[in-house]
């Protein structure tokens, strides 16, 4: 659990997340809350999934697939910002 109270933040499944992907987006990008590029052919997503060496996962890895991928261990979390 974090800090917050969010649970299962990494393992469960690699989570897509609106940014685009870009291998080097992050040598050009703002320090702070980087937007990720304004297009790209691949969506990142995040967390890692049951399907990876457990020490690998943290909420902070990163990977990319096209949108149109689909498998078991790849999903998404659906959240919404406090009032």
């Amino acid at each position: 659990m974090s800090p917050y109270g969010v649970h299962d933040l990494a393992g469960n499944v690699w989570e897509w997340v609106a940014d685009c992907y870009d291998k080097d987006y992050y040598q050009r990008a703002p320090d702070l809350n980087p937007p990720g590029p304004p297009t790209g052919q691949s969506k990142v997503r995040r967390g890692g999934s049951w399907s990876i060496n457990p020490i690998h996962l943290r909420t902070a890895r990163r990977s990319y697939s096209t949108p149109d991928s689909r498998s078991s261990y790849l999903g998404f979390r659906c959240a919404k910002g406090v009032p």
